[in-house]
Formats: C-alpha cells, sequence, structure tokens
C-alpha cells in the first residue's frame, strides 16, 4: 500500500493561533524566572548572617608611676611599666631669657642604660603630653635642661572597665 501524502493541513489561523501560543508560553516562563529570581535575592537578603555588634572600646585610665620636679639636669630613679603605652605629662616655667631656655627627657632601660626613646624636646616655657610605646620593662629617665623650671609626671595606660559599685 502506497503511502498518501496529506496536503499541509495547517491553514493561516492555526499557525497564528500556535504563534501566539507559544508566545504567551514564553512570556509566562519570562515573568516566573524573574519572580524566581526576585524570590532568591529575597531571601538571600532575608538569609543573611546577624550583624556583628560592634565592639565597644574598653576606656583607659591611667596610673600613676611618679612625679619629678627640678632646674637643670638630672636623672630619675627606675621605674616599672607592665604594659606597652605610657605618657608623661610635663610643664616647663620660669625660663630665665627668653628662646634660651631647654628641656630634653630621654627614655633609658633601666637593666642595659641603653637609650630607648626620646621622649620630650622642648625650648622654652610650655606644657604638653608625651606619648611613649614600647616594651614593658624597667626603665629611667635622663633629663638634660638649663635655663628653665621642669616638672612631669609619668602614667601607665590601663584598659578595662571601671569597677562598679560604691
Amino acid at each position: 500500500m502506497p503511502l498518501e501524502f496529506r496536503k499541509n493541513q495547517w491553514d493561516a489561523h492555526s499557525i497564528e493561533t500556535m504563534i501566539q501560543t507559544i508566545e504567551t508560553r514564553r512570556r509566562i516562563a519570562t515573568t516566573l524566572l524573574i519572580a524566581a529570581i526576585f524570590a532568591q535575592g529575597i531571601a538571600l537578603i532575608g538569609c543573611k548572617p546577624a550583624a556583628k555588634p560592634e565592639p565597644k572600646p574598653r576606656p583607659v585610665g591611667w596610673r600613676h608611676i611618679g612625679d619629678w620636679s627640678g632646674r637643670g639636669s638630672t636623672q630619675t630613679e627606675s621605674f616599672n611599666i607592665e604594659g606597652t603605652l605610657w605618657r608623661i605629662r610635663w610643664e616647663t616655667k620660669g625660663e630665665e631669657t627668653p628662646g634660651t631656655g631647654t628641656f630634653v627627657v630621654m627614655v633609658h632601660s633601666a637593666v642595659s642604660g641603653r637609650p630607648i626613646a626620646l621622649g620630650v624636646e622642648h625650648n622654652g616655657n610650655g606644657k604638653d603630653t608625651a606619648y611613649v610605646s614600647e616594651d614593658p620593662r624597667l626603665y629611667h629617665l635622663v633629663i638634660e635642661s638649663s635655663g628653665v623650671d621642669w616638672s612631669f609626671t609619668v602614667e601607665e595606660a590601663v584598659v578595662g572597665d571601671a569597677p562598679s559599685g560604691p
């Protein structure tokens, strides 16, 4: 039996209907894809790990180490610094001739005697705070001064929470 070929049964109306159906399905698929991407984005935002609270900086206090004052050059006795940050709050006054007073404080290791850092260098009357950041150790200070009265306080940084209660 020979095969019978039928003529194309598709008319223009059928083809147009099929094209509209394909376009509608494509629009639906595109809309669903966009909705899925949007939903995934929302889910990712909602699933973000909770933000870690920023650590509060712990307050810095200052522990008194010693006070020195005088006129001219000298060396302090040894003192122990247990942390890595300390300060020298200094003041010079009573300059005899303006512009001629000098005040220099050198930080030395009290064990080896070697100079470690220049703490203060100032000419004339003045007042300021110098910070020293070095390893914990025994220190002493060498003061070279002329033409001014000087005084200073050494304090060590102490980090922590203030005690609570009375």
